[in-house]
């Protein structure tokens, strides 16, 4: 299922953040922001029971401000019991950083809010304000994973081993902290790249926005493209039907074809009503800005499928064949009472 920013950059942002400073102040710096940097993605356990209790609970409560503190002292808590083996194990052991719990604590929540930025930043989004406010937010400017902020991340965790490596060699005296300028500079520049894309996203929903559809546009949504700035997919809304296309802001091009780009917003059926209210239904349309509902097959036995698909991610682009089998896509299969007989998501069945 496409739904989670990819989990190592997660892991390298914790270890990232940490080098920029923070193990400095406390021990086990690193690995607590680290983990907690992962942490609030555990929801996905939900996965055991079930395509459609995963896809509801994820990004849940782990991904809320509320949730933080709990996940923050569960991690804590967690290299508190790595220290008392450590100690027990070589009592003469010691930290090149002194033991401050409660700055561990501190520099959890740090790591666990970036966790919670880095969603933010795809469309798939999440509902920080949760349970007080269950909108979901997404700030949609970056791809699911983003191979330049993977870069980054990497080059500042391995380039000050390598030139300590170096400085080894000609006989400097190694520090006992090292990366954090490498670090900031990373940092920032994935700040510097999530501002460009900002400004080039609103771009490109202006550029859609200015051309003529034959129908007045109520609503323009962008999605990202992996590694490319410049090149966006767009869903344009009019009263009576969805069009997409691709635009370009470097060249301000708008590419869309009227055959295969135009989605004509679905009658209500009697299948369709009751798919809605099903589980799988209600917990969609919960969660997609653009959900199209349709009753693609019915069964000479009377049996009626109904599929759930969301227009933001039926786009192609790397890793993601949008058009010919879009990701998050569920299904309801009803029998000939309008009864519930089958629930899937991204072709797994919930049982």
């Amino acid at each position: 299922m496409l739904n989670v920013m990819e989990p190592v950059t997660h892991l390298m942002t914790g270890a990232v953040l940490s080098r920029a400073g923070f193990n400095r102040k406390a021990a086990y710096a690193t690995l607590a922001m680290t983990l907690a940097a992962e942490a609030p993605d555990l929801d996905t356990l939900w996965s055991i029971k079930g395509p459609v209790a995963v896809f509801q609970h994820h990004r849940g409560w782990t991904h809320t401000f509320l949730g933080l503190p709990i996940e923050a002292a569960i991690v804590v808590g967690v290299v508190w019991l790595l220290h008392r083996w450590r100690i027990k194990r070589n009592p003469a052991k010691t930290t090149a950083a002194p033991v401050r719990w409660w700055l561990l604590f501190c520099f959890s929540l740090i790591a666990l809010l970036s966790h919670l930025l880095l969603d933010w930043t795809n469309n798939y989004g999440l509902r920080p304000f949760f349970p007080f406010n269950p909108r979901w937010y997404a700030g949609s400017f970056v791809f699911i994973f983003e191979p330049v902020i993977f870069a980054l991340l990497l080059i500042a965790l391995i380039a000050p081993p390598l030139f300590g490596l170096v400085s080894s060699e000609v006989g400097v005296r190694k520090a006992k902290f090292h990366g954090r300028g490498w670090a900031i500079a990373a940092l920032v520049g994935i700040v510097a790249f999530w501002g460009w894309r900002i400004v080039e996203r609103q771009d490109a929903i202006q550029i859609a926005q200015a051309q003529n559809y034959g129908a007045p546009v109520t609503r323009v949504f962008a999605s990202p493209h992996m590694v490319n700035p410049f090149r966006w997919s767009v869903i344009v809304e009019t009263p009576d039907f969805y069009q997409l296309a691709t635009v370009d802001t470097l060249d301000d091009t708008v590419a869309t074809s009227k055959e295969s780009d135009i989605f004509y917003k679905p009658p209500t059926t009697l299948a369709t009503l009751v798919a809605k209210r099903s589980w799988l239904g209600q917990v969609y349309l919960d969660w997609s800005s653009f959900p199209l509902v349709t009753q693609t097959y019915t069964s000479n036995e009377g049996f009626a499928t109904v599929t759930f698909r969301d227009l933001r991610f039926m786009y192609d682009a790397s890793f993601l064949t949008g058009r010919e089998d879009p990701p998050l896509s569920g299904k309801v299969i009803l029998n000939t009472d309008r009864r519930v007989v089958r629930m899937e998501m991204d072709g797994r069945v919930q049982h």
